[in-house]
């Protein structure tokens, strides 16, 4: 079995000292410009000198239509240029490689927040959600955004952009077919809800050809993913290797668990076996001991992405490694302060249930 800390190639010329990652998370320490703020930073940094082999941003958002909470860090502008170089420069200090997951909301958009009009493949009312359908212009724009953000993170310094193809964001909702109900080039069969996910490929391997390039999908419908089968995204997947894209990022939710559409059979061969040896292969979905990490290379994985361990342990990698004890929710707000969370992130995280420890400070 691959050693979880033997590294990585993600390309020629680009390795990951480990096969751990730091999934993308969101945490409300942004600007309200979008701009980086020093506790984000101070969060992502303590990752990387904790023994993350690559760290990923939270979810960027690429333009301000597309932004979908306060607290969301962006790359919508070039003025967010110096805090982008400030962290990748930070990050490689710390010994990983950076990446920014590149994110438009959608119909999931907060025009509270982007003080934007919400649109998304398909016009939507309904659970207090409203948005428009989405124009040409709409989706060239967005094509452009995504393009410029790659652009930027080339000059920030670096090395990956992820696409967030899943969790019902607009990508996803463009290859749902609940939520996209066109009967244009963009609608109807897989060939055209794929299609904004394929141009959105290849806009930003246009504009930065340099950085390693990866997708997130989820396979089928959790949460607030929905019109996802698991078949369509075996095929998604083989598409996008064919168009050239360098890691496949499966967000499984409960990467112990099989798919519900086959119950006896795991997401992460099935994926495996339509791309192949070659594509890299990350999953994330509650992967918190070095056990469940070690089983994921098993059913191949060439990586894994750690969330809520990681941000209660910003040096799960060494602590793993050594055999020492890990951090366990509920864990008072003090260590949180302790492992880099702001008040602002320590609030956050009281939406996850049994997080945060409730006590009196």
């Amino acid at each position: 079995m691959t050693d979880l800390f033997a590294p990585l190639e993600l390309r020629k010329g680009v390795i990951a000292p480990n096969r751990i990652w730091l999934a993308p998370l969101t945490n409300t320490q942004s600007h309200p410009d979008g701009s980086l703020s020093d506790a984000e930073l101070r969060f992502l940094a303590m990752r990387a000198d904790g023994g993350f082999g690559l760290v990923e941003t939270c979810a960027v958002y690429v333009a301000q239509d597309g932004k979908a909470w306060p607290g969301e860090l962006g790359v919508h502008d070039d003025a967010m240029l110096p805090g982008m170089k400030r962290l990748a420069a930070r990050i490689h200090e710390g010994g990983a490689l950076i990446a920014a997951q590149l994110f438009h909301g959608g119909l999931r958009a907060n025009p509270d927040v982007s003080q934007r009009e919400v649109w998304s493949a398909s016009a939507y009312d309904a659970e207090g959600i409203h948005c428009r359908e989405a124009t040409e212009a709409d989706i060239e724009a967005t094509l452009q955004a995504f393009a410029d953000a790659a652009r930027r993170c080339v000059e920030a310094g670096f090395d990956a952009v992820e696409l967030h193809g899943a969790h019902g964001y607009l990508l996803s909702q463009f290859l749902s077919n609940v939520f996209n109900r066109r009967t244009d080039r963009w609608g109807g069969s897989l060939e055209n809800r794929w299609r904004l996910l394929q141009e959105t490929v290849r806009a930003v391997k246009r504009a930065a050809p340099s950085l390693v390039l990866s997708v997130r999908l989820s396979p089928e419908d959790a949460r607030q993913t929905r019109g996802i089968d698991l078949d369509e995204s075996l095929e998604v997947a083989r598409m996008l290797k064919a168009e050239g894209v360098d890691i496949l990022h499966l967000s499984l939710w409960k990467a112990a668990l099989n798919t519900q559409k086959r119950p006896d059979q795991h997401a992460t061969p099935l994926f495996r076996q339509a791309v192949g040896p070659d594509m890299r292969i990350v999953v994330a979905g509650e992967v918190r001991t070095r056990e469940e990490a070690e089983a994921q290379l098993a059913r191949g994985a060439d990586a894994v992405a750690v969330g809520r361990a990681a941000i209660a342990n910003h040096d799960w990698p060494r602590r793993v490694q050594r055999g020492e004890a890990l951090q366990v929710p509920p864990l008072s707000p003090t260590t949180l302060h302790a492992e880099g969370l702001s008040d602002v992130f320590v609030k956050y995280m009281r939406n996850w249930r049994d997080f945060v420890a409730d006590t009196q400070e």
